[in-house]
């Protein structure tokens, strides 16, 4: 890039390279970007007239980089980063930001987190608000590719395990996230359930009829998926989307259920309940923090995210 056009470089034209770099896909890149595809590669051609060189070409249904594109992209990024840092410095002062955020969790999440997370609000930043919506999903990404909300909150093995091997996808990574604490999930049953007076073995567990919590409805959990590594399967025969409810159910029948074990206290009925470690080898429930990358810099984001943590490790969930 000679001086002259130096002089002349519209520096959105750095933004468009980076988002098509980042996804390897114009169309990807023109919705991250709230910009038309033909904007996007109206970009491109300007940016690519500016530096000689192609920069992307079409392969399959996305593109692939030139090597000067390859070469060019570490260094546009940082010199973004760096522009941004300097031209928006950390102008969030929680002691006086009135943002909204909306978050996505379970009720045991919830349960767990926002008593903590209401009072160090209260105590850093008193006019911040939160609205939670109920999750519906393990698959979280399409309310935060949307908008919809700001951070989803809770257990997303599918999505952690993509998040776990870059080295399977074609573009950085699109959402980011950050384990918060493990779960410990116990069978639950009403205090005089014949299976409560004795230690229940996976006969047994795999006889009785069983309530099961699923967010999207499906009648399979992540219990049922342990079992069928054992070819033994459980009779669910009431599924519901919230723990609590849950709860309430089991306490007054002879079904059993899966709870997060601090939730059970939560349930308004834990003189009515006992639990029973579950009588199989089970994968950690682990609670994860996820997040759209275009928000990862965003300075009430971050607080907001480090708030989260804090609440999580200092509540004595990690």
């Amino acid at each position: 890039m000679n001086d002259l056009n130096f002089r002349t470089l519209d520096l959105n034209l750095l933004r468009v390279f980076d988002e098509v770099m980042a996804e390897r896909s114009l169309t990807r890149a023109a919705h991250n970007l709230s910009m038309t595809q033909p904007a996007v590669s109206n970009a491109l051609r300007r940016l690519r007239e500016l530096v000689g060189d192609d920069l992307v070409r079409r392969a399959g249904y996305g593109v692939e980089p030139t090597p000067l594109a390859v070469t060019l992209w570490p260094t546009v990024r940082e010199a973004l980063n760096q522009l941004q840092k300097v031209l928006a410095p950390g102008q969030f002062v929680p002691a006086n930001a009135a943002q909204h955020f909306v978050l996505a969790m379970a009720d045991a999440t919830a349960a767990k987190l926002m008593p903590g997370l209401v009072q160090r609000m209260a105590q850093e930043a008193p006019m911040v608000s939160l609205r939670v919506l109920p999750l519906t999903t393990r698959d979280p990404r399409a309310l935060l590719e949307n908008s919809e909300v700001d951070l989803a909150l809770g257990h997303f093995p599918g999505v952690m395990a993509e998040l776990g091997a870059p080295h399977l996808q074609e573009h950085a990574p699109p959402f980011q996230a950050q384990r918060l604490y493990e779960a410990e999930y116990v069978v639950v049953m009403r205090r005089h359930h014949p299976l409560a007076m004795r230690e229940l073995s996976l006969d047994d567990y795999c006889a009785a009829q069983h309530l099961l919590v699923s967010f999207s409805g499906r009648p399979w959990g992540f219990v049922d998926e342990a079992l069928a590594a054992l070819s033994r399967r459980r009779r669910v025969v009431l599924t519901v989307n919230q723990f609590f409810t849950a709860g309430r159910v089991v306490a007054d029948s002879d079904l059993l259920t899966v709870l997060p074990s601090h939730f059970v206290s939560m349930t308004g009925q834990e003189h009515a309940l006992v639990q029973r470690p579950i009588p199989l080898e089970m994968p950690s429930v682990r609670v994860d923090m996820l997040w759209h990358r275009q928000t990862h810099a965003l300075s009430p984001q971050q607080w907001l995210r480090d708030l989260i943590a804090r609440t999580a490790k200092q509540d004595g969930a990690a």
